[in-house]
């Protein structure tokens, strides 16, 4: 065997390494950041098997939805998944003025932008940011939430 043939493996291997680097689906940065859970409102809960999600925003986007009225820039949604009865990890939406124009038209949701977060509070860099935009972009006549109606219908205590 040559020796140029004897590498082929090698780099055939390393060639392949690349390519599936190049299509590893990694957190990209965005401007959302994790709330202070402590001052949210817990206004619904969803079970998905054994999955438990308690999903929180504050007081002011609550009494705006209610009211009609978009969500203010600078709020925070939070999905806090439990698991096992610990927490698994937090998503995080938060709306920003202008956050939208950081992605191509086809990929916004309104100044929303997401996050992942690991129990810690670090981003949860394993987790793809582009797929919660995909899902929550057929929610745009509802502020991109799927809890839009539960907001609607929470009654503060």
């Amino acid at each position: 065997m040559t020796r140029a043939r004897s590498r082929l493996p090698i780099l055939a291997a390393m060639a392949c390494g690349v390519v599936m680097v190049g299509w590893q689906v990694d957190a990209e940065p965005t401007k959302a950041t994790m709330p202070d859970i402590g001052k949210l409102v817990h206004y619904t809960t969803v079970t998905r098997g054994e999955v438990t999600e308690h999903i929180m925003t504050t007081r002011e986007a609550i009494e705006a939805v209610k009211a009609g009225k978009p969500v203010p820039n600078g709020t925070h949604f939070a999905l806090i998944d439990y698991r096992e009865g610990k927490v698994f990890r937090y998503f995080i939406m938060e709306k920003g003025a202008g956050w939208g124009e950081d992605y191509d038209k086809n990929r916004r949701t309104g100044d929303w932008q997401f996050q992942w977060f690991k129990p810690d509070g670090t981003i949860n860099a394993a987790e793809n940011t582009a797929r919660c935009q995909s899902c929550h972009s057929s929610r745009a006549d509802r502020e991109f939430l799927y809890t839009f109606n539960d907001i609607r219908r929470f009654e503060f205590e």
